[in-house]
């Protein structure tokens, strides 16, 4: 199974979308509209499934590697931007109906280029922070511990090409114990 490039047309809808926000710059900083709620359904996310609920805000050194995460009878869809730094935001389809179900999509999400990716319902997200980095993602469903899932991040079937190796990703207790893509639960 392989990397699907930005752009990629095989993933059915609905699917990952990567979207560059307008910014507005000068000598005294910069700003854009990460979210507007009456524009939602033409943020051009296309099978955007619901509206966000929940807000979250991770910190990350470099080298940490989160994910991959879902969550099976709560599944969220996520918006999510790199506030500060610069990680490789990673999905993976979990769709078990999808021909691209296993292959994964990677994308470098910063401060300076402010892309976001949206990550539809059935897909695994993770990200490895390049540097320290602060990361916003938006919800479309409330976290549910006892519904969350973890797809191994290093799962060599799946083959996402990380940046940091085995040996020096600093990966979390629950998240080195994550299973294999042959064991998880799909979605249909």
């Amino acid at each position: 199974m392989n990397n699907l490039p930005v752009g990629d047309d095989s993933f059915r809808a609905p699917s990952p979308v990567v979207r560059t926000p307008q910014r507005f710059e000068d000598e005294r900083g910069r700003f854009f509209e990460s979210f507007q709620f009456a524009r939602h359904d033409s943020l051009e996310i296309p099978g955007a499934d619901g509206q966000f609920v929940q807000d979250n805000v991770s910190r990350s050194r470099r080298r940490v590697v989160l994910g991959l995460h879902y969550q099976l009878e709560r599944p969220q869809g996520k918006l999510v931007t790199c506030l500060r730094g610069r990680i490789l935001d990673v999905v993976v389809d979990l769709r078990r109906s999808s021909s691209s179900c296993g292959r994964w999509l990677a994308v470098e999400l910063s401060e300076e280029n402010s892309k976001q990716l949206y990550v539809p319902v059935g897909f695994a997200h993770g990200f490895c922070a390049l540097e320290e980095s602060d990361v916003l993602y938006k919800t479309t469903d409330f976290y549910d511990a006892a519904s969350e899932r973890t797809l191994l991040w290093n799962d060599q079937t799946i083959g996402v090409t990380w940046p940091v190796g085995s040996e020096e990703a600093i990966v979390s207790a629950k998240d080195s114990h994550g299973r294999a893509f042959s064991a998880i639960e799909l979605f249909p």
